[in-house]
């Protein structure tokens, strides 16, 4: 591709990056504790089936936190502007991580749990929604999925940091809960494990600090002339001259106050309907269950607990490195075929893993068949549904509903969380795995009947397109 030379990349890049680092503690925050699980469980007397709904709620009573933060997310974004929402994500994670690490009851553990989350929730709308606000539409996808690149690496340095952490004095295998709670992993090592993220969380606070605000939410503050500054800083100042022309003409007769009640006209309940089945869809074709519980399900194929940790590590080597693909097929290939691409190549990778488990095949087989399906998801449907969520909504309305968006993402996140088990007690681990592969044959219908194709359109032109003003190709 192209780029013109009026672009300063190195410009749009720091911002990006300084941006995107919400979408890396989020990653970090929310992997960390599947390693950490085994050792804090034992420390808090969590273990037992008489304590699996305390177990549980340990788990993820940070998903609690992240539907506070995303519906905060949406009161806060279009009031008091994008940077200040990305100081606040970072303060919440850096807090949760002292916080948690320095826990030594079981309530404060959850209370530290649950601020992490509320970090989480803000970040997760805030951060691609700037990304696309200052990204020029022809490079936007690239830049957007800068966040989900930096997600997958905290997924990663969690993961690295769990197993670094606990192979400096590992226990031994089939480990007693008594043994587990008397090393030093069980009393000292999960906590370095939550505390490690305290060094990027307490950077991203800094740097958020330093980053502008975004142009188009100062234009509808009617604060031209900032956002035009901004703007020729990113592209020059024909750049800054037309984006602004075509942001106010967007913009125009719609200043003021945003009430919420507005979500509910028709031209924009269809925008938000397909928005929030995107976020649901997400979620619902069942990869996270891969990494929430991946213990369970390498245990199933037959690995002890030192081969599951290390599985983990090559899991999240994998989603990096196929996260990459999406970077540079994005813009390229274009957000309706990626999308079309993950639901189907999910629905068949999960037909072959439920057919693993019902012929009980073990090992190397079945960890080659996750791997494809995560695989899978980091092309496509990971990154590419937080780029269409930037994309799709008008100026106006952003903030409020990527909000409800990412609301409804988690808690698609939590239904599947929680249901998992019961779930897999009920239908075997062949039998949850086809019913994910069948909600992805639902996805796949829907996509193609009604995602449109966004790559290369500016943020305006998208919202005339979808308000019925220009046609929009599929």
């Amino acid at each position: 591709m192209d780029v013109p030379a009026t672009y300063n990349l190195a410009y749009i890049w720091k911002i990006s990056l300084v941006a995107a680092l919400g979408g890396l503690l989020f990653g970090y925050d929310w992997v960390v504790i599947g390693g950490a699980k085994p050792f804090y469980e034992a420390f808090f007397g969590l273990t037992g089936d008489a304590n699996a709904w305390k177990a549980g709620w340990a788990m993820s009573s940070a998903l609690a936190g992240c539907l506070g933060g995303a519906l905060l997310s949406g009161a806060v974004t279009d009031r008091i502007g994008r940077k200040k929402v990305l100081v606040g994500a970072a303060a919440m994670f850096t807090w949760s991580a002292v916080w948690t690490a320095l826990s030594h009851s079981f309530d404060s553990f959850i209370s530290a749990r649950i601020i992490g989350g509320v970090g989480i929730g803000l970040a997760s709308n805030v951060s691609p929604m700037y990304i696309a606000e200052v990204s020029p539409s022809e490079m936007r996808g690239r830049f957007v999925s800068l966040n989900q690149l930096t997600i997958v690496i905290g997924v990663l340095a969690a993961q690295i940091v769990n197993l670094l952490i606990y192979n400096a004095r590992p226990v031994e295998t089939d480990a007693t809960v008594d043994v587990l709670l008397a090393s030093w992993n069980g009393q000292c090592g999960w906590r370095w494990m939550f505390g490690a993220e305290t060094i990027p969380a307490g950077l991203f606070f800094l740097l958020a600090l330093m980053v502008p605000e975004s142009p188009r939410w100062l234009l509808k503050q009617s604060r031209a002339e900032p956002a035009r500054t901004i703007l020729a800083r990113i592209g020059g100042a024909e750049y800054a001259e037309a984006e602004v022309a075509d942001i106010e003409a967007t913009l125009e007769g719609e200043r003021g106050r945003f009430d919420l009640r507005e979500l509910r006209s028709p031209r924009l309940l269809k925008i938000l309907g397909l928005g929030v089945f995107i976020a649901m869809f997400q979620q619902w074709c069942g990869i996270n269950v891969i990494f929430n519980y991946a213990q369970e399900i390498f245990e199933a194929a037959g690995y002890d607990v030192g081969g599951m940790m290390f599985n983990i590590v090559i899991t999240g080597v994998v989603n990096l490195a196929f996260t990459f693909v999406a970077i540079r097929t994005v813009d390229r290939w274009g957000r309706r075929p990626l999308m079309l691409l993950g639901s189907g190549g999910l629905m068949v990778t999960y037909a072959i893993l439920g057919a693993c488990y019902h012929f009980e095949l073990e090992g190397i087989v079945v960890l080659a068949v996750v791997l494809a399906a995560i695989a899978c998801y980091a092309m496509t449907l990971a990154p590419i549904t937080w780029v269409l969520l930037s994309e799709i909504f008008p100026n106006r309305v952003r903030g409020a509903a990527m909000s409800l968006c990412v609301s409804a993402l988690w808690i698609a996140c939590f239904a599947l969380t929680v249901t998992f088990k019961p779930i897999n007690v009920h239908l075997g681990a062949a039998g949850t795995f086809w019913l994910y592969g069948a909600i992805c044959l639902a996805g796949f219908l829907v996509i193609r009947a009604m995602v449109p194709e966004t790559k290369g359109k500016s943020l305006e032109d998208i919202e005339r397109a979808l308000a019925g003003h220009d046609e929009m190709g599929k």
